[in-house]
């Protein structure tokens, strides 16, 4: 049974929207679900216009046989809130509900989330939907799950109109009460910028020259918060009209503009949205990185990849369809990385409208199509993994992601404008995903004891209580691997007395004399013959404990520490002050080999390697993302092998894979740790 709803095995389907095709085009539907092995659909995400037509006008009659008939084929359904798109009618009756620029432009209607989050007239139009359809639905016996909204923050993260400006000013007050702390807080006596009353406070419109930098930070945090109020008004309004059916919204991934982990604490599961490129052949690592962060934001419980393409998407510059394999091989990916479901946009291919081009379960040539094939047959593989739901991907290590560092970070005005968190972390974790190595992402108030390492490849904004919870990790024994520009600024992105790395001065052992970028296009070689670019910096050790790891070896920086190691309490921190892109894995290699850490498999390159655990047992993930056939040798606790659950077929030894080929072996261990069938 899985985790995320009521429905069994793997959760498998995508976005269905029948307003689209007449209505004798759902029965057929309906059967070519069945026929694919589709277990649920997303309905309702776009419906708004077709179930509200007016503002006391519904019609629910088509969506009552919509569910009727689906229900009928055995086919649940993850109902939407369909708030993502307010009706013509709404706008023209309230224009002020469309969200107005930076430059005071006020976006028109004709797109999709042409709303301010701020207004009262969304809000309550929203909600009242919400209501009537939770009312309606919340006992129909399709129903396994709440779709609220869509995608919050992608086209519209900000709206800069007087109700926007109204609801920052009560959102700061309730954050600083006082004026004169927010003229502390935003240091507003740099250019003669304090505030007498909230009253002269706007949003950080277009203005002359720079913005008040932590006026910028709190206007992301307001944002974030923002749309965060719009959800919880939904999500509430749905606990209370049908408790016991779970409720989420998808996520996009890493997406800068709203803190997931604040996000996270309203969902009853994580679901996410995941349109790696077939043109980039990285694009693996990064979908492998994103997926581990879903499954973090609950703390490694089972997440749903509610959105992914079948082949190609329609919004790229040039939209590459997903070779023979690949679709298969990348929902594989996700599964492998803790998530109970693979789900995609959409169903049927569009005929009119943005996303006519966009693949489809079922494309515009229908079931004669290549994708249709590829659709059937991975319903037929995904009914084999049923029991790998519930369980869980362990990892021994764990990376600080903070979405104010994140944001404080990329202000401007800094030493570097090349300084961007997700090209920082990139390297760090393509590293660890070569050598098969699991993370979980953590905020940076989380709990580390359970770690073997801590990775931090940036932490711009650190809190002294944050950094106090790093201090006691290490000093217990744990290990800090800290990348460069961190500790630099409090959280109200003031800079820390006596500079970088602030409270983690003592922890690291070094402290930071002058920032020293690069330049584009140039690169400062290490000792060690690794290479520095965007970033080095000139840095001194605090005392006899810190080693110097390796050295710039020209340039101003020539002979000074570039990497160091701090012995502190029982554990150890180490300091990269510079970024080294691909030369980090021979860094992390040294650290995390002193520290404990162990691949899963030690397979050829390309080759991913995944388990996930639970009760029921350990299931072993052997991704081959080469255009080639390779060999994986089994290797420590998975050396005697086990049953390959896509094939039915005994494996020991080694793993034999074609290209984008996969395995998924159940492996069942004892309480004694022995392998056995």
């Amino acid at each position: 049974m899985s985790r995320l709803t009521r429905v069994p095995g793997v959760l498998y389907g995508g976005d269905y929207n029948p307003e689209q095709w007449p209505e004798e085009v759902w029965a057929e539907d309906a059967e070519l679900m069945r026929e694919a092995g589709v277990t649920m659909v997303t309905v309702g995400v776009f419906s708004w216009a077709r179930l509200q037509p007016g503002p006391d006008a519904w019609d629910f009659a088509w969506f009552d046989r919509l569910l009727d008939l689906l229900h009928a084929h055995g086919i649940a359904v993850d109902l939407a809130t369909a708030t993502a798109s307010p009706p013509a009618w709404l706008v023209r009756a309230h224009p002020e509900i469309l969200p107005v620029t930076a430059d005071g432009v006020r976006l028109e209607f004709g797109s999709r989330q042409h709303y301010c989050p701020s207004s009262p007239e969304y809000r309550a139009a929203a909600l009242r939907l919400t209501r009537t359809l939770a009312e309606r639905y919340a006992h129909h016996p399709a129903l396994a799950l709440w779709h609220i909204h869509n995608e919050y923050g992608d086209h519209v993260t900000e709206c800069f109109c007087v109700r926007s400006a109204a609801h920052f000013r009560a959102w700061l007050t309730d954050r600083y009460g006082t004026v004169d702390s927010l003229n502390h807080a935003w240091g507003t006596a740099f250019w003669s910028q304090r505030y007498s009353t909230y009253d002269e406070i706007e949003p950080p419109r277009t203005a002359p020259g720079p913005v008040n930098p932590t006026q910028l930070l709190d206007w992301r945090r307001f944002c974030s918060d923002a749309l965060l109020e719009c959800h919880r008004a939904e999500r509430e309004a749905l606990g209370q009209l049908s408790p016991g059916i779970p409720a989420t919204t998808n996520f996009m991934s890493m997406f800068k503009a709203l803190d997931y982990w604040k996000w996270a604490e309203h969902e009853d599961l994580v679901s996410d949205d995941a349109y790696p490129d077939p043109a980039d052949p990285h694009a693996h690592v990064n979908a492998a990185l994103n997926y581990d962060l879903m499954r973090s934001l609950k703390g490694g419980r089972p997440w749903l990849l509610l959105e992914q393409a079948p082949s190609a998407v329609s919004w790229r510059p040039v939209n590459v369809p997903k070779k023979p394999g690949l679709q298969r091989l990348w929902s594989l990916q996700a599964l492998a990385r803790g998530a109970d479901g693979i789900m995609y946009f959409q169903w049927r291919a569009s005929r009119a409208g943005a996303e006519k081009y966009h693949s489809a379960l079922l494309p515009h040539r229908g079931t004669a199509s290549r994708g249709w094939r590829e659709t059937v047959r991975f319903g037929a593989e995904l009914a084999r993994l049923g029991e790998v739901t519930g369980t869980t991907a362990p990892a021994g290590v764990a990376i600080i992601l903070d979405w104010d560092s994140w944001w404080a970070l990329e202000a401007d005005d800094h030493p570097s404008a090349r300084m961007r968190w997700r090209e920082l972390l990139r390297p760090w974790y393509a590293a660890l995903h070569a050598r098969a190595v699991t993370v979980d992402f953590v905020p940076p108030h989380a709990r580390l004891d359970g770690y073997r390492a801590v990775l931090a490849p940036n932490l711009h904004l650190l809190r002294p209580e944050n950094a106090a919870r790093l201090a006691a990790y290490v000093r217990g024994g744990g290990l800090l691997v800290c990348g460069p520009f961190s500790g630099v600024v409090d959280g109200h992105d003031h800079i820390h007395d006596g500079g970088a790395p602030g409270p983690l001065r003592d922890v690291l052992g070094v402290s930071v004399d002058e920032f020293w970028p690069i330049p584009d296009g140039a690169a400062v070689p290490l000792a060690s013959g690794a290479e520095a670019t965007l970033w080095s910096e000139w840095i001194e050790r605090q005392g006899p404990d810190t080693e110097v790891v390796d050295a710039y070896a020209a340039g101003e920086l020539t002979g000074r520490p570039a990497i160091t190691r701090h012995f502190y309490g029982t554990g150890t921190a180490w300091y990269i002050s510079a970024h080294l892109g691909d030369g980090i894995a021979a860094v992390l290699d040294e650290a995390l080999k002193a520290a404990g850490v162990r691949p899963v498999l030690d397979g050829p390159e390309g080759v991913e390697a995944t388990v996930r655990s639970g009760a029921q047992g350990t299931y072993l993930f052997v991704l081959n993302h080469n255009d080639h056939a390779t060999r994986t040798p089994l290797t420590g606790p998975y050396a005697v092998g086990g049953t390959d659950l896509l094939t039915g077929t005994a494996v020991r030894d080694h793993i034999d894979l074609g290209p984008l080929g996969a395995a998924v072996l159940r492996i069942v261990t004892d309480s004694l740790g022995e392998t056995g069938k």
